[in-house]
């Protein structure tokens, strides 16, 4: 059987990858025009994953693709079950027939091995061990046992309701995260990523260890449009990780850098990763507020990866690259400058008020529109061809404002086809489709995860088994919100050894977030600090799944990566931390003095955590200096005015003692 990352970069076959933009055309046609009931979309976005996954991960040979087009097939045919006895099911309202069950039964095997093919065992097992405590909890002894549930209310629960396979991140799924994933996809084929390498690394490439910046200031840039942590380090991380090898980083902290950079992408605003897009649908607030909440903690999780690399390339002596040898950023920019204003599109809209689904199906449109309208026109002869370009873009946007979305659609579609029908847009065309294809193929992993942990939701609040979890978590941690928040940050680090943050975010936040919120943690803070360490997890060792993906393009050990990645992402462990106990980090209370207080605090904090891993200030520190400022540091965490002063006075004490120290010794002798 093939892994996911060995077929990656599998160039599909010609009828799947029609399949894969039959699903994309689906689901823009979906968002633009609402055609269906929202359970129908959600089945039959199931449907096309579970065909895709299966004929893609099938296994070798004719008698394995065999098996491949019958499973897959008969996924997408079930699918559409939903949709041809929508009103029977209805009207039964969970009274299951035979049919019923048959469908059901086999909608629930289907998505556990479309799991197992594509993301392997450890979810399945997980979401296994849910199923049997639904069918057979009813005997167990203790606290955990339930009443007892009959086959027919499990299957209905699973496959019918909108607690189980179709519930809530499948919604998502089939929604905004879908919209999302595309339009990166048409970012990154349009030429995003070259955009972003040649801005970052003429911004910083010349500086002080300069290729490490350059990595963490491009992952930055795209996890802007690209919310997978993963994706992430094998596109930027092809660049940069053998540009940090070549000028002197050893290939663990090159793959260390990559995978904490991108993993941040996940945070970073305004396309955060699906669990963003998911939370905002479970605390049913809009995503404007989740991505208030989480910018400034991406901002100092970037800041930390900067500081490292800086202080690191001052330990070891390591310059950048030549001033010559840089692109000129602001070439870059005007250069390429419509590649830009989908994303600025997008931003206008989501912090105008418009929802997730709407402004990223308009942004969609936008990228059509700006980025394959301009690269047809783009030396176009005569002249007239760019005006018309031009009017035809004015009479979209006026038919967007005047009519809404679905009219808007339809203007670029035309728009589209006008400029396509050139000879020179062929290749046009052909990146268009491309684009489709292949954000189908981004979206599957995200949703079979959100359909197979469907089922833990469901037996959850099926059995109410999250109430007398949460009541023997608070009974341990009652009269201490820091063990409650340290149990919840191991169960998130734990869970993440062998599933992704989609789910590790679903199964978590479902368990410990209405404990921290029964100990007075405001419930976005409580769900951000799941989240925050959901990806964490894809950075701590055994199984550290951005820094394996690193592995291959660094040529190291995988652990090794890993164990150099926590160094470089030491904040990432300290601000949910200090966004509990200071909230208006997440801009969830207090004032501006307030908010500008705790990052001046967190800044502060970083830094020091910084020298302290790295060795490195102003000049080189001894163990006890480390092991010092690292105290300090802590003393800054907590918010009370004892610890703020203790803290802020070992600070001070310690930077005057390094500054006369280092001005004693003069210039730093650097390690060979």
């Amino acid at each position: 059987m093939s892994s996911a990352h060995d077929l990656a970069d599998k160039p599909m076959s010609r009828s799947i990858f029609w399949i894969a933009v039959a699903f994309s055309c689906f689901q823009i046609w979906t968002a633009a025009y609402s055609p269906l009931s929202s359970q129908v979309i959600r089945a039959i976005h199931v449907g096309f994953v579970l065909l895709m996954i299966f004929t893609l991960y099938a296994r070798s040979g004719r008698f394995g693709a065999a098996i491949g087009w019958t499973l897959g097939t008969l996924g997408f045919v079930i699918s559409l079950y939903h949709w041809v006895y929508e009103s029977d099911l209805t009207a039964r309202a969970g009274q299951m027939t035979n049919e019923d069950m048959v469908v059901g039964i086999i909608t629930i095997a289907l998505v556990f091995e479309a799991t197992r093919r594509m993301m392997g065992w450890a979810l399945p097992i997980i979401c296994g061990l849910f199923l049997a405590y639904g069918l057979f909890g009813q005997y167990i002894p203790g606290p955990f046992m339930h009443r007892g549930y009959g086959l027919d209310q499990i299957v209905g629960t699973l496959s019918f309701g909108v607690e189980g396979i179709y519930g809530t991140p499948t919604y998502v799924s089939s929604t905004y995260i879908y919209l999302f994933i595309l339009f990166g996809a048409f970012l990154e084929q349009a030429g995003m990523i070259q955009l972003f390498s040649d801005f970052s690394m003429g911004l910083v490439g010349h500086t002080r260890g300069g290729p490490a910046k350059v990595s963490v200031v491009s992952s930055g840039l795209m996890g802007t449009i690209n919310g997978s942590g993963v994706a992430n380090v094998v596109t930027t991380g092809q660049f940069t990780i053998p540009l940090m090898k070549r000028f002197g980083y050893s290939p663990a902290f090159a793959g260390g850098v990559e995978a904490t950079a991108s993993m941040g992408g996940q945070i970073m605003p305004p396309v955060m990763g699906a669990v963003a897009f998911i939370m905002a649908e479970t605390l049913n607030i809009p995503y404007v507020e989740v991505v208030k909440a989480a910018i400034i903690p991406a901002i100092l999780y970037f800041a930390t990866a900067f500081l490292t690399v800086h202080l690191e390339a001052g330990r070891r002596g390591l310059h950048g690259l030549a001033k010559a040898d840089c692109p000129n950023p602001w070439a870059a920019v005007r250069r390429q400058w419509y590649l830009l204003l989908p994303l600025i599109g997008l931003v206008v809209l989501l912090f105008s008020g418009y929802t997730p689904l709407f402004s990223g199906t308009v942004g969609l449109g936008l990228t059509v529109i700006l980025i394959f309208g301009a690269a047809v026109i783009q030396g176009a002869r005569p002249p007239l061809l760019r005006y018309l370009f031009w009017l035809l873009l004015g009479i979209a946007c006026a038919g967007f404002v005047q009519f809404g979305v679905t009219d808007f659609f339809v203007i670029v579609a035309v728009l589209t086809l006008i400029l396509l029908a050139r000879r020179s847009g062929h290749g046009t065309l052909k990146l268009a489709l491309n684009s489709l294809a292949e954000g189908a193929r981004n979206a599957l992993s995200v949703a079979c995860a959100c359909a197979l942990v469907g089922v833990i939701i469901g037996i959850i609040n099926l059995t109410g088994v999250a109430a007398e979890f949460g009541g023997q978590v608070i009974a341990i941690g009652e009269d201490s919100l820091f063990l409650a928040l340290f149990l919840t940050m191991l169960t998130c680090l734990v869970l993440g050894m062998g599933i992704p943050t989609i789910p590790n975010y679903i199964i978590t936040s479902s368990l410990a977030a209405p404990i921290l919120l029964n100990l007075g943690v405001p419930l976005i803070v409580s769900h951000m600090f799941v989240f925050y360490f959901g990806i964490m997890a894809d950075l701590t060792p055994p199984v550290a799944l951005a820094a394996f993906a690193a592995a291959p393009i660094a040529r190291e050990n995988g652990l090794k990566i890993s164990i150099q990645a926590l160094r470089v992402a030491a904040a990432g462990f300290v601000a949910p931390y200090m966004a509990v106990y200071a909230p208006a980090l997440m801009l969830q209370e207090g004032t501006l003095w307030d908010t500008a207080y705790i990052v001046f605090k967190a800044l502060l904090a970083i830094t020091l955590w910084a020298a302290g891993l790295t060795g490195y200030l102003k000049s080189r520190l001894h163990w006890a200096e480390r092991l010092y400022i690292v105290l300090a540091a802590a003393f800054l965490v907590a918010a009370s005015p004892l610890s703020d002063d203790i803290g802020f006075a070992a600070t001070a004490v310690f930077l005057v003692w390094h500054w006369l120290r280092s001005r004693r010794q003069g210039p730093d002798i650097q390690a060979a």
